[in-house]
């Protein structure tokens, strides 16, 4: 079966506390304990005479301006092949809990610029949209600010031609299986079976695995 991630490829892992689940900063090659890790290490035994390098670079909390403000250090500067963004639940999340919003204009302003910095990489890229859960109620209400930040994820990979995870519906279809709790105890972080859900979508975005 061949996949889309070649020979010798660097893979960036990119975003925000979903993406970090506890990696070691200090550890340029900690993977975390999330869908990057579950991703990796399934690919790496699948492919193993690819020797693909994975790493992961996601900071718990970080919005799309915090993800531009250490782009070059964080992304350019280590040469990805393939760059995976997991980015946008907190741009949504700071409008209700700090009253800190980013407008929709200003998350595919800041996206556009992530992507419009990486021409020069030539990679090869993954969009993750963002998701919700209504776990507790009141992450209702936060579909109106969510919404347009998906389709925005939605855009970006048709425009530039991107590998699209489609998370908000693959988590909305398994909670019919299982209860939002299930995978998301808060509506936003994924538990152990939420995370594995992820890096099977992944996996199969980039064509490792099959439906």
């Amino acid at each position: 079966m061949s996949t889309w991630i070649e020979q010798g490829d660097i893979v960036l892992f990119q975003g925000d506390s979903i993406t970090d689940a506890k990696r070691v900063r200090e550890d340029g090659n900690d993977l975390g304990k999330g869908y990057a890790l579950m991703a990796a290490a399934q690919f790496s035994a699948l492919y193993p005479e690819k020797q693909v390098q994975f790493l992961n670079r996601g900071i718990s909390g970080n919005r799309v301006k915090d993800l531009q403000s250490r782009w070059v250090e964080d992304c350019l500067d280590l040469k990805p092949n393939v760059v995976s963004i997991y980015i946008g639940i907190n741009d949504t999340w700071r409008r209700y809990d700090r009253n800190d919003p980013t407008s929709t204009e200003q998350y595919e302003s800041g996206y556009r610029d992530l992507l419009g910095q990486m021409a020069k990489l030539e990679a090869k890229l993954i969009l993750i949209e963002p998701f919700v859960l209504p776990v507790p109620e009141d992450r209702k209400l936060w579909r109106e600010d969510l919404d347009p930040k998906i389709h925005v994820v939605r855009e970006l990979a048709r425009e530039y031609g991107a590998k699209l995870v489609s998370l908000d519906g693959l988590f909305a279809q398994a909670s019919i299986r299982a209860n939002s709790a299930y995978w998301a105890p808060d509506g936003v972080h994924p538990s152990p079976a939420g995370h594995a859900l992820i890096a099977r979508a992944w996996l199969q975005a980039v064509g490792a695995v099959q439906l």
